[in-house]
């Protein structure tokens, strides 16, 4: 995969849900890291339709492995176009060195 590819900006995120004195629930973002990583949106292909496992995700992701971190499915990823919640995270070819997510894009209802 060339660096040409990747060629979105994207912020790896951690939510923590917290009360407040009176109740109040409030939710925290912490970014774990920001990379650049290349962005595939689901389309009608045959790779797609192969991925029947994970209909729900809507965008795949690669990006380099970042030392010390652990991609997990209950992080979310924020890029230019939207929120992500991490469906799957998968070691390409189980080398260490890329790692390729499937997410599914959060709509805010309104309401």
């Amino acid at each position: 995969m060339s660096i040409g590819k990747m060629n979105t900006f994207i912020d790896l995120i951690t939510t923590e849900v917290t009360k407040d004195s009176e109740g109040f629930s409030t939710v925290k973002d912490t970014i774990i890291a920001s990379v650049r990583a290349y962005k595939e949106d689901r389309y009608a292909s045959e790779k797609w339709a192969n991925m029947a496992a994970f209909s729900e995700a809507n965008a795949l992701f690669r990006f380099r492995r970042i030392p010390d971190v652990e991609v997990s499915t209950a992080m979310v990823i924020v890029c230019n176009d939207g929120r992500y919640k991490v469906t799957s995270v998968m070691d390409i070819k189980n080398r260490g060195m890329y790692i390729e997510v499937l997410a599914k894009k959060v709509v805010e209802s309104s309401g």
